[in-house]
């Protein structure tokens, strides 16, 4: 993707003035997306992204530059420039490169460019006429499709040559049920890190109808009573919370800024013996949040953040790293060459207990089970959250009951873990998301078997 020649006088030119460290991330990502609209395509777009990133680090601060112009004279005067902004002169060196041999996680079996663009316009029509026939209340649905393919290489001064791969595929239908002015809505997704066999064996009429039925479920449901007690919160996509309230506060961005409010609680108990939360980016099978290599030239781990209820590490990037005074530990992560890598999560999740969904439940004298939870807004700082429930049924004397809309959770992220006061044995580790942050917008995965919350506050309303 760029001469080892080229490559090594950028970088060259980027030290000039005395930066610490500098780095270069070039990437090609070939993008299709096609949207239909009450089963009629309503757009179809396919395109071609190339540009290069360059950063040089001035002490504990650090300059980007990027542009997609990348012949030589252009990329050695973006590195000139950048340097030029140096103000903390060091004697930082040029080290000859080393390339970084790895194996891929998710290599990619069918090839997107082999599926005709008609036959992914006919799968998604399954979904969407098998949730029309559901009922008249469905009013509208929209589906998606996206594939992603991307080419980067991340060389640096420290000799680090590492050129990755990057393939990504993901459906989503959204089902809108209406009755009498009154809308409700059920959002379902799928795909993974591979090519087109993520859809071996998936069932589209299946698919449609579940998000279909869910909608017209909650049009009819009566609303949650609000109040504080027990929530249920469902295996797998229910971690969300976990991501968003709890995640970005362990990672070392929020730490070294101290907004986090986790930042000064290393080696302190922050949840009971039962809890262990765990990032780990080496997951296989075509997981959504897994990485070969993180935008930084630095291998995935396994990370583990909280070991039975104790904070025990930080997801590290390498500027952030050296402010805390911690090793980089494989989430150096960015959307694309526009934007400056930092911490980020990969797949997160909450480790197994030792109890089972149904004993859960029978536990429960009256609570509320969240099955589906919906967006949100999170404080990461604080870690306070307001997150909406898509789908929702109260629980009474440890049966499942009626369904229930409009409930929403809120809360602050340290509290819900030192609140979980049962752990399901039912691990699952899902969702195809993307996860907003300073660098940009990349795929993340989060999980968790099911967890029980001693006392949440759910935001509801009474029938009127």
């Amino acid at each position: 993707m760029l001469d080892k020649n080229l490559a090594h006088d950028v970088l060259t030119a980027a030290m000039a003035t005395g930066g610490a460290f500098a780095e270069i991330f070039v990437e090609e990502t070939a993008r299709n997306v096609m949207t239909l609209v009450n089963n009629v395509v309503e757009k179809s777009r396919s395109g071609i992204d190339y540009g290069v990133g360059i950063r040089i680090f001035d002490g504990t601060n650090a300059i980007y530059a990027f542009t997609n112009d990348t012949d030589r004279d252009s990329l050695l005067a973006v590195a000139k420039e950048a340097a030029a902004a140096v103000t903390s002169p060091q004697a930082g060196n040029v080290n000859g490169f080393t390339v970084l041999n790895f194996a891929k996680i998710s290599p990619m079996g069918i090839a997107h460019d082999k599926v005709p663009r008609k036959q992914m316009v006919e799968l998604l029509k399954q979904a969407g006429n098998a949730a029309y026939a559901v009922s008249k209340e469905v009013t509208q649905l929209t589906t998606q499709y996206r594939d992603v393919l991307s080419n980067v290489l991340i060389c640096n001064t420290e000799g680090i040559w590492a050129e990755d791969t990057r393939n990504y595929t993901r459906t989503w239908i959204n089902a809108v049920a209406s009755l009498a002015g009154d809308k409700q809505t059920m959002f379902k997704s799928k795909g993974g890190q591979m090519g087109f066999e993520a859809y071996d064996g998936h069932d589209w009429a299946a698919w449609g109808k579940e998000a279909a039925e869910g909608a017209v479920k909650m049009l009819h449901a009566k609303y949650a009573p609000a109040g504080k007690y027990p929530v249920i919160i469902s295996r797998g996509e229910g971690a969300v919370i976990l991501h968003e309230a709890c995640g970005h506060s362990l990672e070392a961005e929020g730490v070294a800024k101290k907004a986090s409010e986790f930042a000064d609680k290393m080696g302190e108990k922050v949840a009971r013996d039962m809890v262990t939360v765990i990032d780990d980016g080496t997951i296989t099978g075509g997981k959504w949040g897994s990485i070969n290599v993180d935008d930084e030239g630095n291998l995935p781990q396994k990370n583990v953040l909280v070991e039975n209820g104790v904070l025990t590490a930080f997801l590290v990037d390498r500027l952030n790293g050296l402010r805390i005074g911690m090793k980089p530990t494989g989430s150096g992560r960015r959307e694309s060459y526009r934007y400056a890598p930092t911490s980020r999560m990969t797949n997160t999740y909450i480790a197994n207990g030792t109890s089972s969904f149904d004993e859960i439940i029978a536990a429960t004298e009256y609570g509320l089970f969240a099955k589906e939870i919906g967006g949100g807004s999170v404080d990461t700082a604080t870690g306070e959250f307001n997150f909406g429930v898509d789908e929702a049924y109260m629980v009474r004397d440890g049966k499942i009951c009626e369904p229930v809309r409009g409930a929403s959770l809120i809360g602050k992220g340290s509290e819900v873990m030192a609140n979980i006061d049962m752990l399901g044995n039912d691990l699952k580790i899902a969702g195809e998301g993307f996860c907003g942050s300073t660098s940009g917008s990349v795929p993340t995965s989060e999980g968790q078997p099911t967890i029980r919350v001693s006392e949440m506050t759910v935001g509801g309303r009474s029938e009127g």
